[in-house]
């Protein structure tokens, strides 16, 4: 008879398989729970500028690629470029990883164009003793914008504040009436989310929230995992941070400015070149920082032609028509170089014109009063000028004098010299002197000034 298996055992057996595949099943997972998860946090301190915009979307860049937990912005603003800030809030409301920013650390400010940044935010934080809001745009003079460009700025910052669930009424009163709130009343505003007085409490605070990412045509949900996460920084890095210094109207401003002026003195009066260099090198750098701000191509014609005038004055220098015209050609540059709300702050717009205009008329001047002066090298700096006879060659009956710092060959013009004699240069012969006696004083006050 053939044998039968035990129910008992047939029982056992697949327990232990089912044991088995669901050990399998679950081994990803907790391979997953025991690694720790990363956020990618980057510090934006200071205005908002094409170059915060291109870190910021570089950011997002690799928070995505590196499966990062979120990405968290601690931020502390005055404000900014509107334009600049419309493009991270694009970037922030497409994001396929959860965007936190956190207004830190304490005393900090969201205001202006940070504002706009934090309610774009997956997740909106505050610091103890920080605020948010005054939103209201300004032009490059620091002059409320018009109407227009107010409704439009109030009707962007409303549209985020729907998109995200948080106040209309805030967005537009922060636009239209300049309205800023503390931390707490942010909260209770529905402005922000939380308060968190570290970095640390936020990431435990953010643990196992529900956040809905990505564009708003491909929706999907995700759960924050943040509790004891690794911190990855991201920075600027030494270039970046660069061109976030340079990027100031005021600076480009004065860097291509005072560059030109360098430059003119160069020309002016040429000597070894500590002039041209540095111009070039402010030029360069002043041409670093429209690179990195919107400006007119209008604007940076009339800085050339304000160039050009002051060459011309240098050049052909009379009563000062060139360089009253090219003060004038650079106070309309500096209106008109940058775009939108940008703008040179007058304080530095009109001295900074009057410096430049003044300093090429000086320069013109010091050019007519060298190219009328009398030669001082060459042939006729030499010619009338004394010295003592060291040593003479006696096969040739030419001698050795020291003059201009230098050992000049000297001969007699009607008769042979001779060493200790003191002689006057009459003329040149190549690079040789002509010399005649010049008497025992001349001679004398020579050596004691070309020394032994």
């Amino acid at each position: 008879m053939p044998r039968t298996r035990s129910p008992a055992l047939m029982r056992r057996l697949t327990h232990l398989l089912l044991l088995a595949l669901a050990c399998l099943l679950a081994a990803p997972s907790i391979s997953a729970a025991q690694s720790p998860s990363t956020v990618l946090v980057t510090r934006v301190d200071g205005t908002i500028t094409p170059v915060v915009a291109d870190h910021l979307r570089q950011g997002l860049r690799t928070a995505e690629q590196d499966r990062h937990a979120a990405y968290v912005i601690e931020l502390d603003t005055p404000g900014g470029l509107l334009q600049s800030t419309r493009e991270i809030v694009q970037d922030f409301l497409a994001s396929e990883v959860p965007v936190v920013v956190y207004v830190a650390p304490p005393g900090a400010r969201a205001a202006s164009a940070g504002a706009y940044i934090a309610m774009a935010a997956h997740v909106a934080a505050m610091a103890p003793g920080t605020h948010i809001g005054a939103g209201t745009p300004v032009t490059g003079q620091g002059e409320e914008a018009s109407d227009k460009v107010v409704s439009d700025a109030a009707a962007f910052a409303v549209s985020i504040a729907e998109e995200r669930g948080r106040s209309t009424r805030f967005a537009e009163d922060m636009v239209r009436k300049g309205m800023a709130v503390p931390d707490q009343e942010a909260v209770r505003m529905d402005v922000v989310d939380l308060v968190a007085p570290s970095r640390d409490a936020l990431l435990t605070e953010l643990d196992g929230r529900r956040i809905v990412v990505g564009p708003a045509d491909a929706p999907h949900e995700v759960v924050l995992r943040t509790t004891g996460a690794q911190v990855v920084e991201h920075d600027l890095g030494f270039f970046g941070e660069l061109r976030q210094l340079l990027a100031s109207p005021e600076l480009a401003f004065l860097f291509l400015s005072i560059g030109t002026l360098a430059l003119i003195y160069e020309l002016a009066s040429p000597g070894m070149g500590l002039g041209g260099v540095t111009g070039a090198i402010l030029l360069v750098l002043g041409f670093v920082a429209l690179s990195v701000l919107p400006f007119n191509v209008g604007g940076l014609l009339l800085l050339a032609l304000a160039a050009a005038l002051f060459v011309a004055e240098v050049l052909t220098p009379g009563v000062g028509i060139f360089a009253a015209g090219g003060t004038v050609s650079l106070v309309f540059a500096g209106v008109l170089l940058f775009r939108g709300e940008l703008g040179v702050d007058p304080a530095v717009l009109w001295p900074t014109a009057v410096v430049v205009g003044g300093g090429s008329l000086l320069a013109g001047r010091l050019a007519w009063r060298a190219r009328r002066a009398p030669a001082t090298t060459g042939h006729e700096g030499l010619v009338g000028r004394e010295a003592v006879v060291r040593r003479v060659d006696p096969r040739t009956g030419t001698g050795q004098v020291l003059l201009e710092g230098a050992w000049w060959t000297a001969r007699g013009r009607d008769a042979p010299i001779v060493a200790g004699e003191h002689v006057r240069v009459v003329d040149l012969e190549g690079l040789d002197l002509i010399v005649e006696g010049a008497g025992p004083e001349g001679g004398r006050e020579t050596e004691q000034e070309a020394g032994p």
